[in-house]
Formats: structure tokens, C-alpha cells, sequence
């Protein structure tokens, strides 16, 4: 951690001394300019209660980092190209192995007719395709009960192929704008769910499956308000080796599971206005898994929402702030039929309820620091990812929690 804060320390001092001046890069391939744009952002969590998204953060904690670079070209009028890299260190997830963020190619043949095919972002809601752009928005963490910092590898693009396009509405009534989308997503092993399930064992080599859906939203005639709603099903399996809850001391047995259900709904709406822009979305996914090998099931039933608010003081100076509310119900059949479910959100281990503020100091064009303090009650240990891990926490959890996070962030 000391190497992490020295390092960040190194940067901000050069970036202090007006050494560099960011801006982003061009250069020329076949006629045909290239753009290229990255970022990199550092974070610190200071927490009391629990450790948090798997950091030890009882103690501070900056294992909190990720970077970026991408590259794009407007090679037609119509054609369009551009790929992402990206890296990141969240605890014991990510931990620096570098992947394909998106890399796409997008033919737009009319504004009400488009396809883009490759790793493509998957568009859910407000957030879930523009997660990358930490500088757009002033809170150092998304809503975690609609977007899980832990999931983010999960959630963020498909192997697949989109239609899109715009359409304005007759009798001055706004425009709509609609995604229809179809891939397969893959999983890192280092992601959230893989790390969740290694309490008990289990060791992922493949993580994924077919997912497809659609997103519509409208802006409204009323300036500067926009609504929508999203869907997204999936047909996921995972493979790799356990053992077994039935005869824990047998050793290392393969383990697979598949989806029997798994959905999502969500629904948004955000009001732009001035220097003030309010946002708020709730989101319902439905996972009903056959796990250990199809010898037992496991349903899990989340449901989170938040309301968020944010006004720009200053050129320099955004406050924010959001309550963000998570609650999930477990229950269990098969071979984990005597384990107990989970159904009353109103015990701290099935919700988190995060009432959270923060400040957002634009240095110059392109580096910010963000203050943010979470004030959590609850901590949804489950069967599914929500931030809280037995792993990092292994005394137990106590049911409130509260976080201060200082983060910087540099985009070019």
C-alpha cells in the first residue's frame, strides 16, 4: 500500500509541476486520423465496521485502480472503428490482468438504423456503457445496488452484434433512441462472482454464456428530462473444480452450474436542468442457477434502487450526493436443501442501505480528485456478489459500516 500512495504522490507532484499538458493524441493510418484517449484513476477506502469490495479496508486501503487506453477512427462517413484496453486492481479482484475492455466496428446507415458487431458495451440503463468514464459524473462509486463495482467485468460488453438508431417523434412528443443487442458474455476469473464461491471451494476456469436483450429510452418534450427501461436475459454456465458439500474431506471434484433463469429489468429516468441533474433507477435481477454439478439449486432474487442528485457549484466545484438501497433473497434446494434461505430483506445480511455524499474538485481539464463518504447499513452476505465478502471479513460482519474514499482521476 505505502508503494501505491508514493507512486500516486509521484503523479500528482508532476502533474502539479505543469510538466505535462494532456491532450488527446492523433496520428495518421491510410489517410484516416486515429484518436487515441486514455485515463487512469487511484483510489484510497478508509472504512469502519467491515472490509469492503475485498480490500482490507479497516486498516486504509489503496489497492483501488484502474487505467485505460483507446483508439477510434471514423474511417467512412458511416463506418466507424475503435477498441479499449483495460486493466484494474480492486483487492483481491482484477489484480492487473488486462483485458479487451470493447473493440468494435459501427456502420450507421440512417439516424434511425445502425449495427455495431465485436466486443460491443452492453447498454443497460443509464450507466452500465459508460462505467469507463469515471470523469463524466461526480461520485468516485456508482450506485452499488444497480452498478457492483465487483460485477463490472461481468456487466460491461458482449461478444455479439447491436441494432440501434434514433427516431424523432411526429407532434414535437421528443425522440427515442432504442438498442436491441444479442452476444455471449464472458466472465473473468478474477471477477466478483468467482471469488464469492471460492469460500466454498469452488475454483472457476470459464465463466459465461449467451445473453441478449434491449434498451428504449425517450427524451421527453419536456427539456431535459429522459426516461427509459432496459432488458437483458442470459444463459449462463461456469466450470471448474469444488468440493463437494455432501463429503467435504472427498477432495477435488469437478464442478459445473447453468442457468435455469437469469434476467434483468431495469427502469431510469434523469432530469438535466442548468447546473443541477437528478438521476434514479431500480433494478430487478432474477438468477435461478443448478450449481454443483446440477445437485443443487440456488435462486437468488435482487432488487436495488437509488435516487442521486448532483449541482455544479462552480467550474470547478460539483457536489453530490444518493441514496442507493440493495436488498436480495436467497433460497436453496437440492443438496442445499438444509442450508438456511434468506428471505427477510429486513435482517442486515439480505440489504444495504448506502446513504452517500461527495465532493468533486476539477484541478484543471483533465484531473479531478472526488471525497465521498458512504454511510452503509447492512451488509447482504449472500450468494451473490453485493461488495461484502466472509473472505475479508472473517471474524464476522457487523451491520453498519461506513466508508471514506479519496480518489483522482486523469483522462486524456
Amino acid at each position: 500500500m505505502h508503494r501505491r500512495i508514493l507512486g500516486l504522490s509521484f503523479v500528482c507532484a508532476w502533474l502539479c509541476s505543469g510538466s505535462i499538458n494532456l491532450h488527446a493524441q492523433e496520428f495518421k493510418l491510410f489517410d484516416r486520423t486515429v484518436q487515441v484517449h486514455g485515463f487512469f484513476s487511484q483510489g484510497f477506502v478508509h472504512t469502519s465496521g467491515n472490509n469492503w469490495l475485498t480490500m482490507n479496508t479497516l486498516n486504509g486501503s489503496a489497492a483501488m485502480t484502474d487505467f485505460g487506453l483507446n483508439m477510434s477512427s471514423q474511417v467512412t462517413d458511416k463506418l466507424r472503428i475503435g477498441a479499449q484496453g483495460y486493466d484494474r486492481d480492486l483487492g483481491q479482484l482484477g489484480q492487473y490482468h488486462p483485458s479487451l475492455d470493447w473493440g468494435f466496428a459501427d456502420f450507421r446507415f440512417k439516424t434511425w438504423l445502425g449495427l455495431r458487431g465485436g466486443k460491443v458495451k452492453t447498454t443497460v440503463g443509464l450507466f452500465n456503457d459508460t462505467q469507463d468514464l469515471d470523469f463524466l459524473r461526480p461520485f468516485a462509486l456508482l450506485p452499488q445496488s444497480v452498478y457492483p463495482a465487483d460485477l463490472r467485468d461481468s456487466t460491461i460488453a458482449h461478444l455479439g452484434g447491436d441494432i440501434y438508431g434514433d427516431i424523432s417523434l411526429k407532434h414535437k412528443l421528443g425522440d427515442l433512441s432504442y438498442t436491441v443487442y444479442a452476444g455471449h458474455r464472458s466472465d473473468s476469473i478474477y471477477s466478483g462472482y468467482p471469488y464469492l464461491l471460492s469460500q466454498f471451494g469452488t475454483l472457476f476456469k470459464s465463466f459465461g454464456g449467451l445473453q441478449y436483450g434491449a434498451d428504449l429510452r425517450w427524451s421527453t418534450p419536456l427539456k431535459g428530462l429522459l426516461i427509459g427501461a432496459s432488458r437483458l436475459d442470459q444463459d449462463t454456465a461456469g466450470k471448474g473444480t469444488s468440493v463437494s458439500p455432501l463429503n467435504p474431506t472427498a477432495g477435488r471434484i469437478p464442478y459445473s452450474e447453468w442457468s435455469k433463469a437469469d434476467w434483468t429489468n431495469q427502469f431510469y429516468g434523469e432530469y438535466t436542468h442548468s447546473k443541477l441533474r437528478i438521476e434514479s433507477e431500480y433494478r430487478r435481477y432474477l438468477r435461478d442457477q443448478m450449481v454443483f454439478s446440477g445437485t443443487a439449486e440456488n435462486e437468488d432474487d435482487v432488487r436495488g434502487w437509488y435516487v442521486s442528485g448532483a449541482y455544479r457549484i462552480s467550474k470547478r466545484l460539483e457536489l453530490g450526493s444518493y441514496y442507493s438501497r440493495y436488498c436480495i433473497t436467497s433460497v436453496n434446494g437440492g443438496a442445499l436443501a438444509g442450508f438456511p434461505n434468506q428471505t427477510d430483506t429486513g435482517l442486515p445480511a439480505n440489504h444495504i442501505y448506502d446513504k452517500v455524499i461527495t465532493v468533486r474538485v476539477d484541478l484543471n481539464k483533465f484531473w479531478n480528485v472526488k471525497v465521498e463518504g458512504h454511510f452503509m447499513n447492512g451488509y447482504g452476505s449472500s450468494t451473490y456478489p453485493d461488495g461484502f465478502y466472509p473472505q475479508v471479513n472473517p471474524q464476522g460482519f457487523k451491520p453498519d459500516t461506513n466508508a471514506l474514499i479519496v480518489k483522482t482521476s486523469i483522462n486524456f
